[in-house]
């Protein structure tokens, strides 16, 4: 065959070759190599630790056990603080003129609570006072601190004496009672400051009615350091935490034994 001849024959063979599927001998580096990436990749897969599917849930997690010091009971709450040392139970039914019999207490209580809805309606309508029945017959008055005080001062604002003398007619009405001015925490003050601060105006309060003729053996002063159900973190939530109460009870006659 002449050289030109077998020079056309192999021209149109490759050309054949890579047009059709014959094509993967040219390929054929290629697809090894991709191959051998697979296979290594494989490998590395199977070697690494598999990871947990995605819709499994952890695995939950023991807590620690407890230390013997978080099973001991709770701390009792704070106790009222007498505003004078001599405050005994008997020397509370002196100065009281002697206690209320069990089937007093609740009518004069009663009465009391509407006296003090009938003099501080002004007030209860504005917002400025509220007026709560309590369990065993106690009585609770919430006066908001921001109309009592001003911020982070313990000086009873001169346009809530008023309100004051008010307060301390009713009380002197029912003399047969108790009072503790309860002072709360304020959000906008520290909390090194609170305690102080509420404790400071609690007194103002206690020294206000005794000015005006409460027997100071019938006061006591209380400092919660909890949060009521308003919360603290809102402005409202603090205007309503800030705040003081004056808890009334009534004074019972001692049992004489027979």
């Amino acid at each position: 065959m002449p050289w030109g001849a077998v020079a056309i024959v192999v021209v149109v063979f490759m050309i054949a070759g890579c047009a059709g599927t014959g094509g993967t001998t040219v390929q054929a580096p290629a697809v090894a190599a991709k191959s051998d990436a697979v296979v290594s990749e494989a490998q590395s897969v199977a070697t690494a630790p598999a990871a947990p599917p995605a819709n499994s849930a952890p695995k939950p997690v023991n807590a620690p056990p407890r230390r013997a010091v978080e099973s001991a009971a709770p701390i009792a709450p704070a106790a009222p603080t007498a505003y004078k040392k001599n405050r005994t139970a008997s020397a509370v039914v002196v100065a009281v003129g002697g206690g209320l019999s069990n089937g007093a207490v609740g009518p004069y209580m009663e009465s009391y609570k509407q006296d003090l809805h009938k003099t501080l309606q002004e007030e209860m309508r504005s917002g400025a006072a509220r007026v709560d029945k309590l369990p065993h017959n106690a009585v609770r008055i919430h006066i908001p601190v921001y109309v009592a005080f001003d911020a982070d001062s313990s000086s009873i604002k001169p346009g809530f004496c008023a309100t004051m003398d008010k307060l301390a007619d009713a009380v002197n009405r029912y003399g047969k009672t108790t009072l503790t001015v309860v002072g709360y925490p304020d959000g906008k003050t520290s909390a090194m400051r609170n305690p102080k601060l509420s404790q400071q105006r609690a007194l103002s309060v206690a020294r206000y009615l005794e000015s005006k003729e409460v027997d100071p053996v019938r006061l006591a002063t209380l400092i919660r350091s909890g949060l009521d159900a308003a919360g603290n973190g809102a402005d409202f939530g603090r205007r309503v935490n800030r705040a003081f109460e004056i808890i009334v009870e009534p004074v019972l006659a001692k049992r004489v034994s027979s």
